[in-house]
């Protein structure tokens, strides 16, 4: 016979502690298998910057960097990222003080709604740190897998041409 209890108890077997470093924090939870990255983050973590798009991989909304890589959060399994460094829109940054993508999309009107930001932005500091993306064209095209309903796709193209411009890698 299955009970409240024996399903409770079956559940629980059914959980994994997970360890990671978020936003350079040690945090260890216990998770269920099939917890996605952003659910964990959002979740579990109150880590609300990383936004929930479309929950399929297509829109980019849910972008953060693990371990250097920019990587789409919703399609990922939580417990495939045991012992990875991830960092969010909310760690890119000292508190108090904006990074120089934020800093840019804010002097080029890149936000516009501001929902897709948060994944623009880590997808922009995850392609920079690649090193492939020289010219505007292969900006555009290396960030095409972020997709702004708002039409600032100009303006965020904008915005990472000064970024990269002033970091010399123009």
């Amino acid at each position: 016979m299955h009970t409240y209890e024996s399903g409770l108890k079956e559940e629980m077997q059914h959980q994994s502690e997970l360890s990671m470093t978020i936003n350079g924090v040690p945090k260890s939870r216990t998770v269920k298998p099939w917890v996605s990255l952003l659910d964990y983050l959002r979740e579990y973590l109150d880590l609300t910057g990383t936004k929930k798009g479309c929950d399929h991989g297509q829109c980019g909304a849910c972008t953060v960097i693990c371990d250097g890589k920019r990587i789409l959060s919703c399609l990922t399994l939580a417990v495939m990222k045991e012992g990875s460094e991830i960092t969010t829109i909310e760690g890119i940054a000292k508190d108090g003080e904006l990074h120089p993508l934020q800093q840019a999309f804010i002097d080029h009107d890149a936000f516009q709604c501001g929902y897709c930001t948060p994944g623009q932005i880590c997808s922009a500091i995850g392609m920079i740190a690649e090193g492939k993306a020289k010219t505007r064209s292969e900006v555009k095209e290396l960030m095409s897998g972020n997709l702004c309903r708002c039409g600032a796709n100009t303006n965020i193209i904008d915005a990472i041409m000064d970024v990269q411009k002033g970091a010399g890698n123009e």
